[in-house]
């Protein structure tokens, strides 16, 4: 076991290793943030998805000690500093953009990583971005909806069910 120190959503954080633990495992297991979920463990669903040094990753596809000394970001470090829900999160509340909630950790990291290098994406640019990112449950459209409206877009409201 090696000690792996990464700062976590704005904190110095250590725990310890083994040379194959994947950081989704060191994040989950080590430091307890369960927000970042396993789906599939091959990187094809992106439920996994952190920043790591501002750069969205599959923590199912890298090694803690790979990434020693890193600035990881977390669904959990997407909230307000009061704990309340950020923009992309209570997009994804206002518009339906989840159901199960499986995928959503890596849906919100996804759509952060995509509103910092595009601000104002089209439909079609976020229907693209996402490709990576697995649902089995929406269907895809609110979670469009929610990123359209996390970017300030105009989006028509959901209707009530």
């Amino acid at each position: 076991m090696t000690k792996v120190t990464m700062t976590v959503n704005g904190k110095p954080r250590t725990a310890e290793a083994e040379g194959r633990t994947l950081l989704v495992e060191w994040l989950r297991e080590g430091l307890r943030l369960t927000g970042t979920h396993v789906g599939c463990d091959t990187s094809q669903c992106g439920a996994c998805v952190v920043h790591v040094n501002g750069e969205a990753v599959k923590a199912c596809s890298v090694l803690a000690q790979e990434i020693d000394g890193a600035e990881v970001t977390t669904v959990e470090g997407m909230a307000n500093a009061d704990g309340s829900l950020g923009k992309i999160q209570q997009a994804f509340q206002d518009y339906h953009g989840l159901q199960c909630g499986f995928c959503t950790p890596g849906m919100v990291m996804s759509t952060a990583a995509l509103l910092k290098d595009n601000p104002k994406p089209t439909e079609a640019e976020v229907r693209h971005y996402l490709e990576g990112n697995i649902c089995r449950c929406t269907g895809y459209h609110n979670i469009v909806k929610a990123v359209m409206a996390a970017s300030g877009q105009e989006v028509a409201p959901v209707a009530a069910e």
